[in-house]
């Protein structure tokens, strides 16, 4: 593959040697940055700047957790109050207090040069025109992708999200090029043409960068497929200032991760250890230039593994990780077996006719436990599909859960992400 374009090539493709280099120097500037803080200085007692004298030597800091973010709601553990907080992005919140991540000028614009990257990674410019359905509030996607596209010089269409139908619309008479969404909202559209009878194959789309959900390679397949667009999986969270952490590029090696302001490592979810590259582990995020928010080893409960730390083919010399393959809190564990939504996913998806659409229900019944998964299935599908279906999951992961086929819409549709999974046991 010939080597692509990039939005600043000097650090982007910059060798592992001097790269590092700069990992280190930023590195002991955060910690200048949030030593200066009291809250900060008492978590970090005893560490100073200078004692950071490789990449190795971070592990010797202690982690930060969700947690400890949640409690320091709203300001504890913000810095560089003296620069001015310009906005604020906020996590849901939806169990305890929200995340909050005051954000300084330096912040976003540090946020539109990666999301820039980003774009030019997807093969996106200043001629494309960028459909942004991500939300625009609190949400950090919007803004993220709207800053980004500002850089490039490309023209945005701000739809934010809902109106599926005018989303369509807009998208086929303003000749949008660029999808931007959550991973599974090209679900809702490709549903919504079928309802309206609008024909996708009017659209000008060619790229879709897509996140902030796991997707597996066969749900890609299906989307690239139904939208005729080359998918590009872009990874990010509110705790980091959104997405702009870091995304695939047209070889699909892996997802590049902008090291010269975000630092990975990954570690063993039970110990804290870091694994060799890899080895599948728990990724663990510190911010190098992020001001308001600064992170220190945060961990993300993510899991994902160190692809490659060599040049890749599209010239670019920042490490690759695996695509995230789910979450440590994500786990389900049902009669004493572990496994992940996407792992389920991947199993329906390989059968003409099954939908993309399904729900795994756990519940109990007469002091036992039992697993339903209710699938759509496209008109006229075989109904013996669910056997086999059943068939693969007891091959694959060791469970024997009754599959329902379902007609298509037979599954409610949650507004945002989609719900995957209905845990109906007592808590313990």
């Amino acid at each position: 593959m010939a080597v692509s374009a990039m939005w600043q090539p000097e650090l982007e493709s910059l060798e592992r040697a001097p790269l590092e280099r700069l990992i280190v120097e930023r590195m002991r500037a955060t910690l200048a940055r949030v030593l200066a803080e009291p809250a900060w200085a008492r978590r970090l007692s005893g560490v100073r700047p200078e004692q950071i004298t490789r990449v190795e030597d971070w592990r010797t800091l202690p982690f930060l957790t969700k947690d400890e973010l949640r409690d320091a709601y709203p300001y504890g553990l913000a810095c560089s109050r003296a620069a001015g907080y310009r906005r604020i992005q906020m996590s849901s919140g939806t169990t305890g207090n929200p995340i909050l991540n005051p954000y300084t000028a330096a912040d976003v614009a540090q946020w539109g040069e990666v999301m820039a990257r980003c774009y030019v990674a997807a093969g996106v410019g200043p001629s494309d025109v960028i459909q942004i359905t991500p939300s625009f509030g609190l949400f950090t996607g919007g803004f993220g992708f709207h800053y980004g596209a500002e850089r490039l010089g490309a023209m945005v269409i701000p739809t934010g999200a809902g109106r599926t139908a005018l989303q369509l619309r807009l998208m086929r008479d303003l000749h949008a090029t660029v999808l931007t969404a959550i991973a599974t909202y090209p679900l809702r559209l490709i549903e919504a043409a079928r309802e309206e009878r609008f024909d996708l194959g009017s659209l000008s789309l060619r790229v879709g960068i897509l996140g902030s959900e796991m997707w597996s390679d066969e749900l890609r397949a299906r989307i690239e497929c139904e939208l005729s667009v080359r998918t590009f999986d872009i990874i990010g969270m509110t705790e980091t200032g959104g997405p702009g952490l870091g995304i695939d590029c047209a070889a699909r090696a892996g997802i590049h991760v902008w090291e010269d302001h975000y630092y990975p490592e990954i570690v063993d979810p039970a110990t804290g250890a870091v694994v060799a590259d890899g080895t599948e582990g728990e990724l663990v995020i510190s911010t190098l230039t992020r001001e308001g928010l600064p992170l220190i080893r945060y961990r993300t409960h993510d899991l994902t593994r160190v692809v490659s730390r060599a040049r890749c083919d599209c010239g670019r010399t920042a490490l690759r990780l695996d695509r995230l393959r789910g979450r440590v809190d994500d786990m389900v564990i049902y009669k004493g077996i572990n496994f992940y939504p996407r792992q389920i996913e991947r199993a329906l998806l390989k059968h003409a006719g099954v939908s993309h659409e399904y729900q795994v229900v756990i519940d109990t019944e007469g002091g036992g436990e039992r697993m339903t998964i209710h699938v759509e299935t496209e008109p006229g599908c075989d109904p013996t599909i669910a056997s086999r279906i059943r068939r693969d999951l007891h091959d694959a992961l060791a469970l024997s859960p009754e599959v329902r086929l379902c007609p298509p819409g037979a599954i409610e549709r949650a507004p945002g992400k989609a719900v995957r999974v209905v845990d109906r046991r007592p808590r313990q």
